[in-house]
């Protein structure tokens, strides 16, 4: 039976819907409380059962948006398939015009790395407590089949960097990661540094707690396997994303991670299409085995 798209109260705005492989995708707006302006999220709803349906978070990467995945990706089959509700945010606030936010591509709009800001002209930038704290509300207040609890998350690029470093600081929170050519290391890459230096500071132990392998070394105790696909191609590979450095931090640490190294591919949502569906099962088994 085909999901049913809910009725949202006026805090929500529901922008399109489209039904696809027996659910519907929904693209909404909300004003965020946390990011101080509106803001646009993409969800697929599996057809499935009236309620309890497991969440999967994406995080997109640079200089996208809530649309990227749900139309490139080809996520939405393999969902449906294993009753998984995809939920996609933007990657940063928008429409703020402070000075500079769209002067790169690799800062400012469209490239929030799912921090919280701390630097005072970038205040607004609290992707990390939009995720973590503010979207989930959002789906329990305005989705009662979704089961936010029952939860992972994962993303590309920037957004594997976010899906990496929110999974570890918040292991009670989600079942599962994993992460497609993501920034695994950005204190020791030019988009990490730049990006951190200016919404951070200059502190570099503020930096470690937005970067996944020095993470790993604080956290240890992570039993479930870490899925990575990186794409040997890449042209990103060597000097921004360092896959071995976070590689040699799970090893050091003793946390289980598979990283498939995957000749020809690239960093583009062609190579993103060709393994999501192995993504999805991974996190599928963690997320109906409870």
């Amino acid at each position: 039976m085909a999901a049913t798209p809910p009725a949202y109260p006026a805090e929500v705005e529901q922008l399109s819907s489209n039904k696809m492989f027996g659910g519907r995708n929904l693209r909404l707006r909300h004003q965020s409380a946390t990011l101080g302006c509106p803001m646009t999220f993409s969800v697929y709803l599996p057809p499935s059962p009236a309620s309890n349906v497991p969440v999967l978070y994406w995080l997109s990467g640079l200089t996208c948006t809530d649309e990227n995945f749900i139309i490139k990706a080809g996520a939405q089959r393999a969902a449906a398939a294993h009753g998984i509700a995809l939920v996609a945010p933007d990657t940063s606030p928008r429409g703020l015009n402070i000075e500079g936010e769209s002067d790169s591509y690799d800062f400012g709009v469209g490239a929030g790395f799912y921090l919280n800001a701390t630097n005072e002209k970038w205040k607004n930038w609290r992707m990390y407590d939009y995720v973590v704290k503010e979207l989930p509300k959002v789906l329990n207040e305005h989705f009662v089949l979704l089961n936010t609890k029952q939860a992972s998350i994962f993303g590309h690029s920037m957004g594997g960097h976010g899906a990496l470093t929110i999974y570890l600081k918040n292991t009670n929170k989600y079942k599962s990661v994993s992460a497609f050519a993501p920034i695994v290391n950005p204190i020791n890459c030019p988009w990490g540094q730049k990006a951190f230096s200016n919404y951070l500071g200059s502190s570099k132990s503020d930096w470690e707690e937005y970067d996944a392998t020095c993470l790993i070394k604080k956290n240890n105790k992570v039993s479930t396997p870490i899925l990575i696909d990186q794409g040997e191609d890449d042209k990103f590979l060597a000097e921004q994303l360092l896959p071995y450095n976070f590689e040699e931090a799970c090893k050091a640490a003793g946390v289980p991670l598979v990283l498939r190294m995957q000749p020809g591919y690239d960093h583009s949502y062609f190579f993103i299409a060709t393994f999501i569906d192995d993504h999805i099962a991974h996190h599928a088994q963690f997320l109906k085995s409870a």
